[in-house]
């Protein structure tokens, strides 16, 4: 890869690494085998993000987090990158990052997967473990105490409050959707973790659009086991999310995610992760009640990072 001199900010404010190519413009694929309960006029629809160059839906918003801290030179060789992190999008910076020469640090619960922490660590990136038993909330308190401790030696990229997560999503993800359906999209369906995805997806195509629906989900309990979602009743409300914002609120149950990755692994072909399985859930519990429609979602990652997880066994 072709690297330039990182000597003054504004030769890293005209990098361009490689990775920023291979982020975005991802498939649309048809879900059917697991759908065939839904009625004839209604097809869901699904992003494969787990093929942008991190392997997940985050590099969208990493990359738009990162590009505008380097424009606003917060952040450069001598400032590091610190944010809290479940994984994906610790892993979307450490990627990123590390093609531009900048450190990272990270703050990620204890009980992150074994496959997300040898991936943050080859990348090179700092980690800071947090205790598992206050999950992402712990994390970002940590997170945001560092930050104050030594505010010039990192950038706090604060990905819960910050406005450039749901804006990446508004000037990418929703394009692409709306482009790749051809203005048909009539559902958007999205899960409820910084909420940077409904949030940025929405309010893009109800301006193409307004008679579009968005459908927002969340675990139906606060302990749930699905990596990258928060139960929103009984967790610190990140700043970017608009709870009026979703035009239909769903609860998930765990079990039938978990049931649903396997389903998509056997009869789709899909080797998703989690959070993928709680999309397509939601999509079909959203389909049942339709006469017709186009269901767009996403697949947020792959199975790869939860290799060492259970769900497989079952």
């Amino acid at each position: 890869m072709l690297r330039t001199d990182f000597s003054t900010p504004n030769k890293l404010k005209e990098y361009k690494s490689a990775i920023e190519f291979a982020i975005g413009n991802t498939p649309l694929i048809q879900i059917s085998n697991v759908a065939k309960q839904i009625k004839p006029h209604v097809k869901i629809f699904a992003k494969a993000e787990w093929l942008n160059s991190g392997g997940s839906i985050k590099d969208r918003p990493a990359l738009k987090i990162i590009q505008n801290a380097i424009s606003q030179e917060l952040l450069s060789e001598d400032i590091r990158l610190l944010d809290s992190t479940s994984g994906n999008m610790g892993i979307a910076y450490a990627s990123i990052c590390a093609s531009m020469g900048i450190g990272v640090t990270l703050t990620l619960p204890e009980n992150a997967s074994p496959e997300r922490l040898t991936i943050l660590s080859a990348l090179g990136a700092e980690l800071i473990l947090t205790d598992p038993l206050e999950g992402s909330d712990g994390a970002m308190i940590v997170a945001r105490k560092i930050a104050k401790d030594f505010p010039k030696k990192y950038y706090f990229a604060d990905q819960y409050n910050n406005p450039n997560n749901w804006m990446a999503h508004f000037e990418t993800t929703g394009p692409e959707i709306w482009n790749q359906t051809k203005g048909g999209v009539t559902h958007f369906v999205a899960g409820l973790g910084t909420s940077g995805t409904v949030t940025g997806v929405t309010k893009y195509l109800k301006e193409q659009n307004e008679e579009i629906q968005s459908v927002a989900f969340q675990p139906e309990s606060p302990f749930h086991g699905i990596e990258g979602l928060k139960h929103m009743p009984s967790s610190h409300l990140p700043g970017i999310y608009e709870q009026g914002l979703p035009d239909i609120n769903l609860q998930i149950s765990t079990e039938k995610s978990y049931e649903m990755v396997r389903r998509l692994a056997k009869e789709e072909g899909l080797f998703v992760g989690l959070s993928s399985g709680a999309s397509i859930q939601a999509a079909i519990e959203l389909a049942k009640d339709l006469e017709e429609g186009v269901i767009v979602t996403t697949l947020p990652d792959g199975g790869y990072k939860y290799i060492s997880n259970q769900i497989w066994e079952s």
